[in-house]
């Protein structure tokens, strides 16, 4: 019986995970059609702004990454101490 509340409590947690992945980009559409919305913004010009309001994100995620990238290169971190440390780097607002 034991065995069978495994793969359950796996793929129950795996599909509240993507739940909560896709709330934050469900979010961040709200945030862009109401600023679309607040701005009148109408055919291409809201598609435009749709587009560049979206992809805002990951930009600045990707430089993040390079800036904790390079100091952990340059702090020569390996294993458990670099993915401490880029942990504890991405988190960081």
């Amino acid at each position: 019986m034991k065995k069978m509340h495994l793969p359950l409590l796996i793929a129950g947690l795996l599909l509240a995970s993507q739940g909560f992945a896709a709330t934050a980009q469900q979010d961040k559409m709200k945030t862009c059609n109401a600023d679309a919305t607040a701005k009148t913004l109408k055919g291409d010009e809201r598609k435009s702004f749709m587009s560049s309001c979206l992809k805002a994100a990951p930009a600045t995620q990707q430089e993040k990454m390079k800036t904790c990238n390079a100091t952990a290169t340059g702090d020569a971190l390996k294993g458990d101490a670099r993915k401490a440390f880029m942990s504890e780097c991405l988190k960081k607002k």
